[in-house]
């Protein structure tokens, strides 16, 4: 079948497109039809977004006497069921009065059978008087929606809407008599169906239509049925706006819109009534009366916007059922700078802002007031705001975060982009704004913060400092693990580099493990395997670990380390030494160069054709993430298929390859599998963080088991990554909450007792990392630990450093203490001290996330080394130092 440029997903990513030029229409009393079976996903996300009534409209094909395939007319069911006829066709095969009425009677009986297999007893929607949206799939010739509209039309309707996805030009110019508007997203010249504009186009059986409406049904009686809904009138000027208010308000969120907007934005009241479902009372409001609105520049004056927004706070703090609750203001485009300044004006009244594509800039030297977090929400695409808003981030001095949607342009029309903005206003107004009773943690504690330290404090084992040699012969009890995974709290420690580097010697040189892998990128990784192995060096197009963030690998304390290294292999034969390895997949480029250099040695004819293939990945080769953007825009992975098939040709000449120099054939074929997993990789970024995360752990966990099954059925692994990859992601927020995987939760589920996963801690010091992505390098203050996170409670034991071993029999009681969810500190290569509980902190229960966890009160900041190689040094040497 021919693939289409454009895709969509599935039917319901169909339908939300679908919706989203529906919701512009502003239709007045909807009520959405869905042609069966294929029309229910795709009406039922139109439904959901116009909260209107979701019903069936079954159709059955009449056909012409001695030749049933070709359509004579159609049954469409009813109150009185409407019969359509192709007078055409009637003519030409004779079809008389009899022969229909025969016909007309059977598929009666037919479509009363459907309508009790999936309605049952639920009534019918008739469309009398309102605005009946007929939806389907895709259409082809049309034959099934153009009886469906002349027989709704017939039922009283006093608007008729055909809403579908996909469909060929010709055939909408046929349904243009029939109905009032016609909604189609890809009107195609060239068909050749409709299953090939869908990546999942797979029949829908009848218990998968009957599921989806009774969920459409089961919503419909439930979205907003105790919700108060008003419209009020705002003094001194009347401004007209709409109250909606849900049982027991936690919030009242006051929306700002942007230039030539109303309080009928649809991306505004789609975002307010996700507010209304979490549980927050919304207004929208008409910031300018009629004859100010015919004035263009009143839309920019931020002055006069800011005082209506002030004027509505008032009115708010009058009004009995809402007066106390906490305010949060919601600005888009020009709003989002009239938002800033009212919050500058209110100061403390204001719980928190969010802007959606706004222009916060144009408040000018006032952000510097605005006292409320904020959150800034712009698009990836919409470059110019972009701009503007890092400026304005820059300029605010509260608790401040901006938060980009990938491929997003200025009105989030893209699919999945305005869900992205309501999940995320949605998340900062839940985090602060809380009424006067509400406590800041959800998760209500067991014990008292007394009773845990004390509890802690019995069974924390003291340690040495990390120069003592006995610091590292604690860990001997992990030993007997296959796979010991070391964590570390940020991505720029000192003491956790050096406790890591101590504790693997020891397990290198007093229990024989022989693989070093880490979080970093296999190619550059290589790079210092060979100089530890003292094998030959291999020239790379740049310097290994030259890209952000330079310090995480490029530092005193992992210079020590790799000089162990090659110092212990020296006396070491070739099967006993020790490897390091990268178990990250950013370095994309790179690996592409190793391939082609390793087929250029043994197969230059292969080599020519890898090229080829991989030259689908040349345009983005500085920009890896793009790729994503780009296949996401052209509706189809483009170069999963080349890459892939490197991999193939790989694995099918391994025996020829692996015969002349296994290792350089492994070498190889990571690097493979590293572009191929990397493009996938950088296309999930754009479905959704947690689909990234997943796919890039996934990998590490992939490299992790190949080095070990290319090593050897008793080599034994000490891995070097953050906390948040190490400890098993089912017992954190990550997992519980947004679906992600990690590392440490795949090592436990395939060794069970055979991993051992070590996480590590601080409360305070100084830290190496970055304000910003590819941003330089800081000597950051950690900030004491939050008051009820982990990192406090350890704090309070009072003691400089010490493990917590939570296997030990005789800790049942430990384990209970410490599995009571609490806020846990991660700091990676990027630290926002002024935004650190919503940037740093989420729950876990750290007894069941690790089997141990190694505390050092007081840390500092790991020692950068320089990217540049000095004239006359070793090349050879992976830092050219």
């Amino acid at each position: 079948m021919v693939r289409w440029h454009f895709q969509f997903r599935d039917r319901f990513d169909a339908g939300r497109q679908l919706a989203t030029k529906l919701v512009a229409l502003s239709l007045e009393q909807p009520v959405v039809y869905a042609l069966p079976r294929g029309g229910v996903p795709v009406a039922l996300e139109i439904s959901r977004a116009l909260q209107a009534p979701l019903d069936l409209l079954l159709v059955r094909k009449i056909g012409a006497p001695g030749t049933p395939e070709v359509a004579l007319g159609a049954v469409v069911e009813g109150s009185g069921a409407e019969t359509v006829i192709n007078e055409d066709v009637r003519m030409a095969t004779g079809a008389d009065d009899t022969y229909l009425e025969r016909a007309r009677q059977r598929e009666l009986v037919e479509l009363e059978r459907r309508r009790a297999l999936y309605l049952g007893s639920h009534a019918r929607l008739e469309p009398a008087g309102r605005t009946a949206i007929v939806v389907d799939d895709g259409l082809a010739t049309g034959a099934t929606a153009k009886a469906a509209l002349i027989a709704i039309k017939k039922q009283g309707a006093a608007k008729v809407v055909l809403a579908v996805p996909v469909a060929p030009e010709a055939t909408l110019a046929e349904m243009r008599p029939y109905a009032d508007i016609i909604v189609c997203l890809h009107p195609a010249r060239g068909f050749q169906g409709v299953g090939a504009f869908y990546s999942d186009f797979h029949q829908l059986t009848d218990e998968e239509t009957i599921g989806l409406l009774r969920q459409g049904w089961a919503e419909g009686s439930t979205t907003g049925q105790d919700r108060s809904r008003r419209r009020i009138v705002v003094p001194p000027h009347s401004l007209v706006g709409d109250l909606s208010v849900p049982p027991d308000p936690r919030g009242i969120i006051l929306f700002a819109h942007g230039s030539g907007s109303s309080r009928l934005s649809p991306r505004n009241i789609a975002v307010a009534d996700r507010l209304n479902d979490k549980g927050f009372a919304t207004l929208l409001l008409d910031l300018l009366t009629a004859d100010e609105a015919t004035d263009r520049r009143n839309v920019f004056d931020i002055p006069l916007l800011a005082e209506r927004l002030l004027e509505a706070a008032i009115w708010i703090q009058a009004e009995p059922d809402i007066a106390d609750l906490p305010l949060g203001l919601f600005g888009a485009s020009t709003g989002a700078g009239a938002a800033m300044l009212a919050a500058a004006e209110l100061q403390g009244r204001v719980a928190a802002v969010v802007s959606r594509g706004g222009r916060p800039d144009l408040a000018g030297p006032r952000l510097a007031e605005v006292e409320a977090p904020t959150l800034l929400i712009v698009g990836g695409d919409d470059r110019e705001v972009l701009t503007l808003n890092h400026k304005a981030l820059n300029a605010l001095a509260c608790e401040k975060l901006l938060k980009i949607v990938p491929g997003a342009t200025h009105l989030f029309e893209e699919p999945g982009a305005l869900e992205a903005v309501t999940d995320l206003a949605s998340a900062w107004f839940e985090h602060y704004l809380l009424t006067p009773n509400q406590p800041a943690s959800a998760i209500p504690q067991s014990i008292s913060q007394t009773s845990a330290v004390a509890v802690l404090r019995t069974a924390a084992e003291p340690l040495p400092s990390l120069e003592d040699a006995n610091f590292a012969a604690v860990f001997d009890r992990f030993a007997q693990a296959r796979v010991v995974l070391l964590g570390e709290a940020s991505h720029g420690t000192s003491e956790f580099y050096r406790a890591r580097a101590a504790i693997t010697r020891r397990l290198i040189e007093r229990h024989g493990f022989t693989i070093v892998a880490v979080e970093a990128d296999w190619p550059d990784a290589a790079a210092i395997d060979r100089y530890v192995r003292q094998s030959p060096h291999r020239p790379m197009h740049s310097t290994p670990f030259a890209r952000f963030p330079t310090w995480m690998w490029r530092n005193k304390d992992v210079d020590a380390f790799i000089s162990f290294l090659r110092d212990h292999n020296a006396t070491k034969l070739q099967g006993e030494k020790v490897g390091f390895y990268g178990l990250d997949l950013y370095n994309m480029t790179a690996s592409i160069a190793a391939v082609l250099a390793y087929l250029d040695r043994v197969d230059p004819k292969a080599a020519q054709i890898a090229r080829e293939r991989y030259a689908c990945l040349s345009p983005w080769s500085r920009e890896p993430a793009a790729y994503g953007r780009a296949s996401l825009t052209e509706g189809y992975a483009l170069c999963e298929r080349p890459v892939t098939r490197i991999l193939i040709d790989l694995l099918q000449k391994e025996l020829q390859y692996a015969k002349n120099d296994g290792a350089e054939f492994f070498d190889a074929m990571q690097n493979a599998r590293l572009v191929a997993d990397a493009e996938r990789y950088y296309r999930a970024m754009y479905y959704g963080a947690h689909e990234s995360w997943n796919h890039r752990d996934q990998h590490m966990f992939n490299a992790l088991q190949n080095i070990l099954a290319w090593t050897g059925p008793k080599a034994k692994a000490v891995i070097w990554a953050h906390n948040s990859h190490i400890g098993d992601a089912r017992f954190t927020e990550m997992g519980m909450e947004r679906g992600e995987l990690n590392i440490g939760q795949l090592c436990r589920q395939a060794y069970g007792r055979d991993a051992a996963l070590i996480g590590f801690g601080t409360h305070s010091g100084t830290v190496a990392a970055a304000s910003e992505w590819d941003g330089p390098m800081e000597i950051k203050a950690i900030r004491s630990s939050r008051p009820g996170s982990y990192e406090d409670l350890f704090h309070n034991v009072g003691a400089d450093r010490f493990l917590v071993d939570f296997r030990a029999k005789e800790h049942d009681n430990l384990r209970r203490v410490i599995a009571a969810p609490r806020l846990e500190r991660y700091i990676g290569v990027i630290y926002r001290p002024e935004t650190e509980r919503w940037s740093h902190y989420s729950y876990a229960s750290l007894s069941d996330q690790y089997d141990a966890f190694v505390w050092f009160d007081q840390t500092c900041a790991v020692t950068p080394l320089p990217t540049e190689v000095a004239a006359g040094e070793d090349e050879t040497y992976p830092f050219g130092l």
